[in-house]
């Protein structure tokens, strides 16, 4: 038992709090191009994915895997958006930064769900059951260039006013 509750009402509190971080995400990321700061969503955003990486440690593991290291760096993109945003106000540089580490945390969920997905679904385990196959890595590729893609036209056009909290 984790926290007190089964593995199973574990794992539906992680993938409840997954989606809620990937929905708001992309109501975020939608904010931003349009250049909207989306303050209420934002913090949504920003404490579910970090609840998101954090409970993800919860599982019992006796090694290391790839999703502890995307936790990781999930986490360390995370602290970089929050202070840019709230401490840094977006000024100068940390707009840019606070872009590109949101949009980076959102895509690294979005890659784990993914992932998920192509385990979890009979389907598309059957298209790629050892994720090392066409369908799979097709998914990855496109997910990262509409990632980078539309990371760009974020960068380009959220230009809120600095010093606004």
């Amino acid at each position: 038992m984790i926290l007190g509750m089964t593995t199973s009402t574990y794992t539906l509190v992680h993938v409840v709090i997954s989606l809620i971080s990937i929905g708001s995400g992309v109501v975020v990321l939608w904010g931003m191009i349009r250049n909207k700061r989306l303050d209420g969503i934002t913090i949504i955003f920003l404490a579910s994915t970090v609840l998101t990486s954090v409970t993800g440690f919860g599982f019992p593991f006796d090694h290391l895997g790839p999703a502890h290291k995307v936790g990781m760096i999930s986490l360390v993109l995370l602290v970089l958006a929050i202070l840019a945003r709230y401490p840094l106000y977006l000024a100068g540089p940390w707009r840019w930064t606070y872009v590109i580490t949101a949009c980076a945390a959102l895509y690294l969920n979005v890659l784990v769900f993914v992932t998920q997905l192509f385990e979890k679904s009979p389907v598309l385990k059957a298209l790629a059951p050892t994720r090392s196959e066409p369908p799979f890595l097709v998914t990855q590729v496109v997910a990262l260039g509409v990632f980078v893609g539309l990371t760009i036209v974020a960068v380009r056009n959220f230009q809120v006013e600095s010093g606004l909290g």
